[in-house]
C-alpha cells in the first residue's frame, strides 16, 4: 500500500519520532479538512487547492519556485494540477510515494517525499498544486505512470539498475511508460478489425441504443446504378484507390445510420456505419468482397476486401456519383489551383452539419448529407472512428440470403 497502509521505518532528519502510517497520510488529505475541529485558515487553504485545480482545463497556481515557464520542460501536454509536498519542491526531501486519487484536484497524482513526517502532511500548508511537468522536472521518471488509473499506489525506487516505480498492491516493478488507454485500445482495435467474419450479435450490439452507444441518422445516399463504393470522399473516392463491391443493391435512395460511441478514454468517436437496404432483420453477416470476388476468393492471392482512408473519413457511394466526383473537383481543382479540398471546400459544410446536429458531433462535425452540385445526387461522408487505417464492409443478409444492410465497423465499443 506505499505510504498507505503501513508504518514506515525511517525516522526523520529533523530527530522526528516514527512517522505516521500513509493510510492516515491519505484519509487526511481525501476527509480530515472537512472536519468541524479543522482551523479555518487550514480549511481555507485547502478549499483554495480544491478551487485552483477545478478551473478550466485544470491548470495549476503554481511551479517550481524559482523557475520560469519557459526554463520548464513539458514532458505532457494538459497534464493538469498535481498536488506535491513543498519539500520536493525545495528539494529537501526526494520523491517517494506516488498515488492517484478521485478527488477533484486536477488529475488526480499527489506525491510525498522520503522525508515527509505525517505531522507534514497532515498540514495543507505544506502542499502545494503545480503543474505535473514541474514535478515531472524534478524526477522525469514520473512521466512513465503519468496514464497509470485511479487508485494507483506507488512507490519510487533508485538503485544500481535505474529508476523506476514498484505497484505497492502488487509488487510489480514499472520500467517503462505506461501507455495511454486510448492508445491500449487503439492497438486491441487494430487487430480486430478486418477479420473475416463476426457474431451477428457484435453488429446488433452496435446499433443499440445505450449510456455508451446512440444511433444517429445521419442523411441519406442515392443509388441510380446501384453499384456500390467503399472509399475515403477526400482521398479515394473516383480514383483507382476506391473499393467498388462486387454485390450490387436495387437502384434508390438509402438511409445511413451511425454508430456514435460516447468513450470516456477517445471521447465522442464514429463506431460504425450502416446503408440500411430494408426493414428485414439480419440475420447473419458476411465480409463485402471487391468486384469480381467471391467470399470463397478470401484467401487467394489479390483478394483485398478492405478500402483505405487517409483523411479521417468514409462514405458509401454510387458509381455514378464517385465518377460525378471526380468530374467535379477536377473541374474545381482547376479553379481553385493550390487549394485544398477539405479546408477550402468541405470544412465549412461540416460545421454547417455541426451547428445543425450538434448532439452527437464534435465541433466542426462528424457527419454530411453532401448533394453533388450539377446533379443534386447525394452522398453521407462521416469520420472513421479513430482515423485513418483500412476497413471493410460487411453485408448483413437476411432469412432469405438478401441484403438488408451494408456496414462498416471502426471500434469495438469494448475496447473504449
Amino acid at each position: 500500500m506505499g505510504l498507505f497502509g503501513k508504518k514506515k521505518d525511517e525516522k526523520a532528519a529533523q530527530g522526528k519520532s516514527e512517522r505516521g502510517t500513509g493510510r492516515q497520510a491519505k484519509e487526511q488529505l481525501q476527509g480530515n479538512q472537512k472536519k468541524e475541529e479543522q482551523p479555518q485558515k487550514k480549511r481555507e487553504h485547502t478549499e483554495q487547492m480544491a478551487s485552483s485545480c477545478s478551473r478550466e482545463g485544470q491548470e495549476p497556481v503554481k511551479q517550481q519556485e524559482g523557475e520560469s515557464q519557459q526554463e520548464m520542460k513539458v514532458y505532457i501536454r494538459g497534464a493538469g494540477g498535481t498536488i506535491v509536498t513543498k519539500s520536493i519542491l525545495n528539494g529537501t526531501s526526494r520523491l517517494k510515494w506516488l498515488f492517484r486519487q478521485d478527488s477533484g484536484y486536477g488529475n488526480g497524482w499527489v506525491a510525498f517525499g522520503d522525508r515527509d513526517s505525517q505531522e507534514y502532511v497532515n498540514d495543507a500548508e505544506n502542499m502545494e498544486i503545480v503543474d505535473f511537468n514541474t514535478l515531472a522536472n524534478i524526477e522525469p521518471t514520473v512521466v512513465n505512470v503519468f496514464y497509470m488509473p485511479m487508485g494507483s499506489d506507488l512507490e519510487f525506487c533508485s538503485d544500481e539498475t535505474g529508476k523506476y516505480f514498484v505497484d505497492t498492491r502488487t509488487g510489480e516493478e514499472i520500467r517503462e511508460p505506461v501507455k495511454h488507454p486510448a492508445q491500449i485500445a487503439f492497438e486491441k482495435n487494430l487487430k480486430f478489425l478486418n477479420q473475416d467474419t463476426y457474431p451477428a450479435d457484435f453488429f446488433q450490439m452496435l446499433f443499440t441504443e445505450s449510456s455508451k452507444i446512440k444511433v444517429v441518422r445521419a442523411g441519406e445516399a442515392d443509388f441510380p446504378t446501384g453499384r456500390v463504393v467503399l472509399a475515403d470522399p477526400i482521398a479515394y473516392l473516383g480514383t483507382r484507390y476506391e473499393t467498388v463491391l462486387d454485390r450490387k443493391v436495387s437502384a434508390g435512395s438509402y438511409p445511413v445510420e451511425l454508430s456514435v460511441c460516447l468513450s470516456g478514454i477517445a471521447g465522442l468517436r464514429i463506431a460504425a456505419a450502416r446503408l440500411l437496404l430494408s426493414e428485414r432483420q439480419a440475420v447473419r453477416y458476411e465480409i463485402a468482397m471487391p468486384e469480381g470476388k467471391k467470399p470463397e476468393d478470401l484467401q487467394k492471392s489479390g483478394a483485398f476486401t478492405f478500402f483505405g482512408v487517409d483523411a479521417g473519413l468514409a462514405c458509401f457511394a454510387d458509381g455514378k456519383v464517385s465518377e460525378e466526383n471526380r468530374l467535379f473537383f477536377e473541374k474545381w481543382m482547376k479553379e481553385n489551383p493550390g487549394k485544398n479540398k477539405y479546408t477550402d471546400y468541405f470544412e465549412a459544410l461540416f460545421q454547417k452539419s455541426y451547428e445543425a446536429n450538434p448532439r452527437f458531433q464534435n465541433q466542426g462535425g462528424n457527419f454530411l448529407e453532401w448533394k453533388l452540385p450539377e446533379s443534386g445526387l447525394r452522398t453521407v461522408l462521416f469520420s472513421s472512428g479513430m482515423g485513418d487505417g483500412i476497413f471493410s464492409g460487411y453485408w448483413g443478409l437476411d432469412a432469405e440470403g438478401e441484403a438488408a444492410c451494408l456496414t462498416v465497423p471502426f471500434m469495438n465499443p469494448e475496447y473504449f
